[in-house]
């Protein structure tokens, strides 16, 4: 009897071993072919933003005379940006536990294979989604060329891309999407409300002030030059954005699928807000605005993609498109700035709103996904927390940026012959279109 006890007693050990090794076996994650293939669609879509979609949007709201130099910084910061990403960028932001910055646990991406699954898309390759992020990391610092277009050095636009990068979008980075302190706090950030258009509108503000205004500006017209590019720049944003959002979800799910449908409806309610009070404030609703109104949907729906319902995201998109139109106009006078490209009037504004209103809208009682444990005063004081701490730190960090890059480079703006000649021959010693 005690020998039939004792195998009995065996059996079920080893029974309830077996059990547990299956279940861990099955909660393992695994590479999912479908989430992979999304990922790296998505990838390829926030390249298309940038170049051309960025780089043309851009382009065709400065004058003829700069639209190469605009081109060329674009192009080169996507270039110079996704290098430094690989070789310690990607480290310091998902590797490590500290509140502010990572380690060099990763750097050089260092013990990643091609059989490594991601940390934080579990299904899918950590190379894909080391190439996702890189994406991310680039626009953000391209963003910021639209603020002081123009009048700057090419070399100076380089150097200042490099410390900004790494003093300030990686910190912010890490603080929300690699462990650190907002991110521990339970601030919500989809996208990259705050990650990339607060951090990048507030440094594109502090460069319009450290560089000046522009020759003529407020006594010479200084209009766009080509605002079919601009459409077609705007387009490809919208086309490509859905890869910013919809990839964040890190996998091909109803998450994405939600981030999907709100990409496209908070944009389109963004473009005729900006339309309709556009109309009623100076009579006609022009081509620039309806671009504009989009770009302001886009940044608003950022942090909040796949925490908020559809419903919620109209309504983000309507008071987007009309805010953002007071911050290219009324708040851009009231802060005496040249931003040539309204980016923080655009992308400043659009992600403040965007960042505060994720943590009303994402409430299940409105249609919302809501984090466990969620009031809606106290994620509300999280997001603005959120939102002080990186204008506070992205402002600071470009600050001194701009200060070491025009130490180094004898300073940041070209010669006023340079300036009044445009930066596509003098800069580049080309041009953009024939003479």
């Amino acid at each position: 009897m005690r020998r039939l006890l004792s195998l009995a007693g065996l059996a079920a050990v080893a029974l309830a071993t077996a059990g547990n090794a299956a279940a861990a076996e099955a909660a393992a994650p695994v590479l999912n072919a479908g989430d992979t293939a999304w990922i790296m669609t998505s990838t390829m879509l926030v390249i298309l933003m940038v170049i051309p979609g960025l780089a043309l949007f851009y382009g065709g709201l400065v004058r003829s005379k700069n639209m190469l130099s605009v081109l060329a910084q674009v192009f080169t910061i996507f270039s110079l940006i996704t290098v430094l990403w690989t070789i310690y960028g990607y480290s310091l932001t998902f590797s490590g536990e500290g509140n502010f910055f990572g380690d060099f646990g990763k750097v050089f991406l260092m013990g990643i294979t091609p059989d490594t699954l991601s940390g934080a898309m579990a299904t899918v390759p950590e190379y894909v989604f080391v190439s996702f992020q890189a994406t991310f990391a680039a626009i953000t610092v391209a963003l910021i060329v639209g603020a002081f277009a123009e009048r700057i050095k090419f070399a100076a636009v380089m150097i200042f891309a490099v410390l900004w990068f790494t003093f300030s979008y990686l910190p912010i980075a890490h603080m929300v999407w690699g462990g650190g302190l907002l991110g521990k706090d339970g601030a919500l950030d989809f996208a990259g409300g705050t990650v990339v258009h607060i951090n990048a509108g507030v440094a594109g503000l502090v460069g319009s002030y450290v560089l000046g205004k522009r020759l003529g500006f407020g006594r010479e017209a200084l209009a766009p030059h080509n605002l079919t590019l601009t459409m077609v720049g705007a387009s490809l944003l919208w086309v490509g954005w859905f890869g910013f959002n919809a990839g964040s979800a890190g996998a091909a799910n109803g998450i994405a699928g939600l981030a999907f449908i709100n990409t496209i409806v908070a944009t389109g309610a963004a473009c005729v807000s900006w339309l309709v009070c556009e109309t009623l404030h100076k009579g006609k609703p022009s081509m620039l605005g309806a671009a504009s109104g989009a770009v302001g949907g886009l940044v608003v729906i950022t942090p909040a993609a796949g925490f908020v319902g559809p419903m919620g995201a109209i309504v983000m998109g309507l008071l987007a498109g009309a805010l953002c139109l007071w911050g290219v106009s009324g708040l851009k006078r009231l802060l005496k700035a040249d931003d040539t490209c309204d980016v923080f009037g655009v992308h400043g504004v659009g992600g403040i709103l965007g960042a505060i209103l994720t943590g009303v809208f994402c409430a299940s009682s409105l249609g919302g996904v809501e984090p466990e444990g969620y009031n809606m005063a106290h994620q509300i004081w999280v997001q603005t927390k959120g939102v002080l701490i990186t204008i506070v730190w992205s402002g600071v960090v470009a600050w001194i940026a701009y200060k070491v890059a025009g130490l180094l480079t004898g300073g940041l703006r070209v010669t006023e012959e340079a300036e009044r000649e445009g930066l596509d021959i003098t800069s580049h010693g080309e041009a953009a279109y024939g003479r």
